[in-house]
């Protein structure tokens, strides 16, 4: 038997733990707890347990304030496709399993079993981990609010290994496939020529392009100005106008050929905007459909960007490829990941990394034709240790090298060769 105080917060808990029947509750201030643990202990030396049991018949089920919690946080605090995700989530996976049961009674092997389920089912090793990160998130409100003492689903992640792997879906087209795309758009449809442009030259997913403001745009003083960028700051995703999906923006560089094009569509809109009596188009669209309107990105996908394809001769792909093509021919280029993962605006290098490190050129087979060189070098260290001491000339010059490559890790250079590949935060 154990009854015991802990301050969480700026607040004092009172924690009862008797013959494995464990309570907790929020009592304020130091004072309240002593004086509860007080009570406490008296009763229960009366053999007075009943308002242990009492608390646990007053929790609420597991589906029950899932509905609290997607209504009170998730649909606040999160995007609206986020809060949908969620939803999606506990009506298809959580409630079947779990959602009657009270939150004391989901134990840490119902949560096992509901992730072997779910393996069982062949489901995508990112779809159960959704799945517990919905759970883990509930629980962890749950803790917060002093309805449960510790979280089932913590620590969980190592069993979600077993479940198949998503293939990877993104594809990139080759240079020359890009350009065919190009041309292709001229043909098809002229008035979204520069929207695609915009999609292999600056890598905007398929709603940062469409919210896409003149107000967002750096033109600089000329093409030879680097001061030439567009700030990716607004998205629009099942019809909603709302922040990137990182919520924070981003600096894009402007091509050159991506420059021009814009600057003859904005003195265009420019013209248009004078006559009709308005001097600033700021916060107008960029791209804007033939209404005027926002661009429905779904009807640009079926109505323009799959008859493009198909004048091109191109396989079926995403419009978010458009997207996999920039950051593929841009670190084909020589860009180095860091600056990949800048424009492209990952969560973290490692993202950059995982999608597009395979890329880097000679990332892979500058490592098979070193295994070339090592017999040719092989030989030669042998003839050299083989001759005479007399003919082993040993300058200043070389003594300082050799000391030098001991302080750095020898061999005659710093271990970290390739700085993109070896220590890509670089």
């Amino acid at each position: 038997m154990g009854v015991k105080i802990k301050k969480r917060g700026t607040k004092w808990y009172v924690y009862v733990n008797y013959h494995g029947k464990r309570k907790n509750r929020c009592v304020g201030t130091r004072e309240a707890a002593e004086k509860v643990r007080r009570e406490v202990e008296a009763r229960l030396a009366l053999g007075d347990t009943g308002f242990l049991t009492e608390h646990e018949k007053q929790l609420p089920t597991f589906g029950t304030y899932a509905d609290g919690w997607l209504k009170d946080y998730a649909r606040i605090e999160c995007k609206t496709s986020t809060a949908d995700g969620y939803e999606g989530v506990l009506e298809q996976y959580l409630r079947p399993r779990i959602g009657r049961k009270r939150l004391h009674e989901v134990k840490r092997d119902d949560i096992k079993a509901l992730i072997n389920d779910l393996v069982a089912k062949g489901l995508s090793r990112n779809t159960v981990r959704n799945a517990l990160c919905v759970v883990r998130g509930i629980f962890n409100h749950a803790i917060e609010g002093g309805f449960v003492e510790s979280n089932p689903a913590a620590r969980l992640g190592r069993f979600t290994r077993t479940a198949k792997t998503a293939e990877t879906k993104g594809v990139a087209l080759t240079p020359e496939e890009a350009k065919s795309f190009l041309d292709a758009s001229k043909e098809v449809c002229q008035d979204y020529h520069l929207l695609f442009l915009t999609a292999l030259r600056a890598g905007l997913r398929r709603g940062e392009l469409v919210a896409l403001q003149w107000g967002d745009i750096q033109f600089g003083k000329d093409e030879s100005d680097s001061n030439r960028f567009m700030i990716v700051q607004h998205n629009y995703v099942r019809r909603e106008h709302t922040s990137t999906k990182s919520k924070r923006s981003r600096r894009v560089d402007l091509s050159r050929e991506l420059r021009r094009a814009l600057i003859e569509l904005r003195d265009k809109r420019l013209l248009e905007a004078f006559l009709k009596g308005k001097n600033d188009i700021s916060d107008d669209l960029v791209f804007r459909s033939p209404d005027g309107v926002i661009v429905d990105p779904d009807n640009l996908y079926h109505r323009i960007f799959l008859p493009v394809l198909a004048k091109a001769g191109i396989r079926k792909i995403r419009l978010h490829d458009l997207r996999h093509t920039f950051g593929s021919l841009l670190i084909q280029s020589g860009a180095s990941i860091v600056y990949v993962k800048e424009q492209m605006g990952h969560s973290s290098i490692q993202v950059t990394v995982d999608i597009y490190g395979h890329l880097i050129p000679g990332a892979n087979v500058s490592f098979v034709d070193k295994l070339d060189e090592l017999p040719a070098q092989k030989a030669e260290t042998t003839l050299h240790q083989s001759a005479p001491a007399t003919h082993q000339p040993e300058s200043g010059e070389e003594r300082e090298i050799a000391e030098l490559a001991d302080l750095i890790g020898g061999g005659g250079r710093t271990r970290t060769y390739d700085l993109r590949i070896m220590r890509p935060s670089l």
